[in-house]
């Protein structure tokens, strides 16, 4: 029995990942779901059963430690192993800087994205160890590039990016690998329930969303990176190339960057 625990596995790629795993291996999965809303979570764990995947459904809020302990603990209790994590769970976030009048969101935002996945990796790491198993850190393009307008956002993801890329370092010789995700946009909810300059849900996308990646497609590039125990899935030609013009065109990068805004929430 395989058995994988997903962060954020109430929608959107978590909830991806967790049906296609469910839907390609059948019995031979265990999927621990985890998020913070219960009602969403128990659906997308039926769909699993369904498929014929054993499944258990944790309510989590990674932002904080203790549950994050507690999924570790329960998924243990009930299948005895760990062989896979996927960071998932994390919240967006569009304002520039200079029009956000109290930070404390921005803290926020650290916990949910960069916090949570540490505290859910140094619980799951001996069991991961044991099973020389494999971490997934789902990041985002914004973990690679600076993006106006994302200063929370980039800040949180190039931290996840730092964590999981020395972590990969310290843990080569125990054999458990650990996969890089870099999402650009994909066609999920996401940026609609990010924060605002004031702390508050956005209600829209502060991206241009034509030309978003299929989430299933999304999905299966990152099940496809952690099978194979890649270093890093960067999703799109677009995000390979800015990598490359950072080093030689940063200004160009900040150009293209400056595009994908919805005109009313560039810098003036």
């Amino acid at each position: 029995m395989h058995v994988v625990v997903i962060t954020g596995g109430s929608d959107g790629i978590g909830a991806e990942i967790a049906r296609r795993l469910a839907a390609r291996d059948g019995s031979g999965v265990a999927l621990v779901l985890a998020a913070r809303d219960k009602d969403k979570l128990d659906q997308v764990a039926g769909q699993c059963m369904a498929l014929g995947a054993q499944a258990l459904a944790v309510p989590t809020d990674v932002a904080d430690r203790e549950q994050c302990r507690r999924l570790v603990a329960a998924a243990i209790e009930r299948f005895g192993r760990i062989d896979v994590l996927v960071n998932n769970a994390g919240r967006s976030a569009h304002a520039l800087f200079e029009e956000v009048p109290d930070l404390a969101w921005y803290e926020e935002l650290m916990r949910i994205n960069l916090w949570g996945s540490v505290w859910c990796t140094q619980a799951a790491l001996p069991h991961l160890k044991a099973a020389q198993g494999r971490i997934v850190a789902v990041s985002s393009l914004a973990g690679l590039v600076g993006v106006p307008g994302r200063t929370a956002y980039s800040a949180s993801k190039f931290a996840m990016t730092g964590f999981f890329e020395a972590l990969r370092a310290e843990l080569k010789g125990a054999g458990v690998s650990v996969t890089i995700a870099y999402p650009g946009v994909v066609d999920t909810r996401i940026r609609y329930r990010g924060f605002n300059a004031l702390g508050q849900e956005m209600g829209r996308s502060g991206l241009r969303e034509d030309g978003a990646m299929p989430v299933q497609e999304c999905a299966r590039l990152i099940v496809d990176g952690m099978e194979k125990r890649r270093r890093e899935v960067v999703m799109t030609g677009k995000g390979k190339l800015g990598r490359l013009l950072k080093l030689v065109a940063p200004g160009l990068v900040e150009k293209m960057a400056l595009a994908a805004l919805k005109d009313d929430l560039r810098p003036h």
